[in-house]
């Protein structure tokens, strides 16, 4: 393992190493890993140390791109790589990856930049948005390969950062979590679309840290077969008049499992705040598990709270006031899954994001 890798210090590498080796890969007994068996799911094996690929499209101006393989960093890399809140897993992504991508935005941006991670091992993303800079980031998660990825991203005051994850389908363990700091005006927009995996698993966790600060979350998951399929979040209100929604649906087929976690803290001192979060599933099968749970810890007052999951199978008046206007069957469900799932899509920002995360949605029902 090269010390010069990501440009870290010696000592900051093995204390990421340290965090890994003592904390181990999760199993069933953490609290946040208890519907999503890591430890089974790779049966034995260790988690890879090799580092995975990256691939960017082009680069429109006002974005600066440095490779984390190069030692030399220049100072914002040095310093937001490596300090936000790490687990685990994001402690391996950055104790043995010796590459990644770091993108530095400083100002508004309208073309989208493209961003595909692929390969086996282990992966590092610093995305630091300055000062009313603003930028559309689409990440890919493609490929079959065991993937482990560490995401920073900084957003300073008045920055906006919209982001369309798509993880298609595979067969294989990949894991992405996310560490996140929001500043004063910053708002953070994000549509996650997820086609299931061995082990498909995203983590995030958001810190509202200045007043008027948002962070809206939606996404999307169609499952078949026996893939898994977990999104996780953690959204902490550090202060007051902060803003966080969640908007989640998902539809498992098969013997596959659908998996949300979602966290909202609203610490002490943070009144005002304002948080939403929805989760709901379509079960089209006896073998088929969806696993909601929303949760509020809250330790301010004079705040605006609300959580909500739902699971079940298409609503059965539905379906037959579509069928008694001549729909047959088969046709009438697919309406009524499309338009369960639309309202998680609208709100991507762009039209042909949407058209692509549509696309892939009607390919993966198809099925």
């Amino acid at each position: 393992m090269s010390t010069l890798a990501l440009g870290l210090p010696f000592a900051r590498r093995e204390q990421a190493v340290s965090h890994f080796r003592s904390a181990g890969i999760p199993t069933r007994r953490v609290e946040d890993w208890k519907y999503s068996d890591l430890a089974k799911a790779l049966g034995g094996t260790p988690l890879s140390e090799e580092t995975a690929s990256w691939k960017l499209g082009a680069l429109p101006a006002g974005v600066e791109l440095f490779d984390l393989a190069d030692a030399n960093a220049p100072d914002w890399v040095k310093t937001h790589l490596g300090s936000l809140k790490e687990t685990a897993l994001s402690a391996a992504s950055l104790a043995f990856s010796s590459g990644g991508v770091a993108l530095r935005v400083t100002g508004a941006v309208e073309a989208p930049v493209n961003l595909e991670c692929f390969g086996k091992g282990n992966l590092r993303a610093l995305i630091v948005l300055e000062k009313n800079a603003g930028l559309t980031l689409v990440e890919s998660a493609n490929g079959d390969d065991q993937r482990n990825v560490g995401v920073e991203i900084i957003l300073g005051a008045n920055a906006q950062l919209h982001h369309v994850r798509l993880a298609r389908a595979n067969a294989a363990i990949q894991i992405e979590e996310v560490a996140m700091t929001v500043a004063q005006d910053a708002v953070y927009t994000a549509h996650y679309a997820s086609f299931g995996g061995k082990l498909s698993r995203l983590e995030l966790d958001i810190a509202l840290q200045g007043a008027n600060a948002q962070a809206h979350l939606s996404g999307v998951c169609v499952l078949h077969g026996d893939s898994h399929a977990d999104i996780t979040t953690r959204v902490t209100h550090a202060v007051g008049h902060t803003q966080s929604t969640q908007l989640f649906k998902k539809v498992a087929g098969g013997k596959s499992r659908a998996v949300y976690q979602g966290k909202v803290i609203v610490s002490q001192g943070a009144n005002g705040a304002d948080s939403r979060q929805n989760a709901k599933a379509l079960l089209l099968g006896n073998q088929a598990e969806a696993d909601l749970k929303p949760e509020l810890e809250i330790f301010a007052d004079d705040v605006k709270c609300a959580h909500g999951a739902a699971v079940g199978d298409l609503d059965a008046d539905s379906l037959f006031y579509l069928r008694a206007r001549g729909i047959p069957e088969d046709d009438a469900r697919d309406l009524l899954i499309h338009a369960f799932l639309e309202d998680a899509m609208a709100g991507i920002a762009r039209d042909d994001l949407r058209d692509q995360v549509r696309a892939l949605v009607n390919e993966a029902l198809a099925q």
